[in-house]
């Protein structure tokens, strides 16, 4: 790894770690690249209006699971265009199911990816460790030149990587190729939006004059 994806690397999972620590240790809200504002905001494949009903999802879900569950599930909750992806663990199957409904009858929800495991809540240390491959991932989607990195967001949950995004097939193809090459990755779920390579075009912003 070179000096420049070393430093990205290191800001990543400083990020990461620091976030962590701000959010409630039993339902962490993951927003993965869907601050508003600035240069994420025209590079981001969703419209300005997608992305801050992302952020609605994800906050009221959360909301709606603490008000239900409380602190005995640890779930994140991340939305992208309206489909969500619950990741975590639940004591029983029935908190499964439950945690699903509460998301689903959520407003502007389009779909559900329930992902969650029947098992007692995740260490610190392998939340630690999913960061760091998390911000290995992005540094890595960073460095290709043939791919925009905030076109993805990367979740990692025991070693399992999820991705979402707006992306052709190609850079699906590209993006699943990085993160299975990436250390402690145990397997890559694809949960993205195919497009052409037209469509792709004309989510690009203008070159400026």
């Amino acid at each position: 790894m070179n000096k420049n994806s070393a430093i990205k690397l290191c800001a990543t999972v400083v990020c990461a770690a620091s976030l962590g620590g701000l959010l409630s240790a039993c339902v962490p809200l993951i927003v993965g690249g869907a601050a508003v504002g600035g240069a994420l905001v025209a590079t981001d494949r969703r419209t300005s209006g997608a992305q801050l009903e992302d952020e609605g999802i994800e906050l009221r879900s959360i909301g709606r699971i603490n008000e239900n569950l409380g602190s005995r599930v640890h779930v994140n909750v991340t939305s992208y265009n309206r489909q969500v992806l619950l990741t975590g663990e639940v004591p029983s199957a029935s908190d499964k199911q439950l945690v699903e409904q509460i998301v689903s009858r959520v407003e502007n929800v389009r779909s559900v990816a329930n992902e969650l495991a029947v098992l007692g809540a995740s260490s610190l240390t392998q939340r630690s460790s999913d960061a760091l491959i998390t911000g290995k991932v992005k540094a890595a989607m960073v460095d290709t030149k043939d791919l925009f990195a905030n076109a993805f967001k990367v979740v990692t949950e025991r070693g399992v990587v999820y991705l979402m995004g707006r992306v052709t097939q190609r850079e699906a193809d590209r993006a699943t190729e990085i993160a299975r090459s990436t250390g402690g990755v145990q397997k890559v779920v694809r949960l993205l939006e195919i497009i052409s390579e037209e469509e792709l075009q004309r989510t690009l912003p203008a070159p400026q004059s």
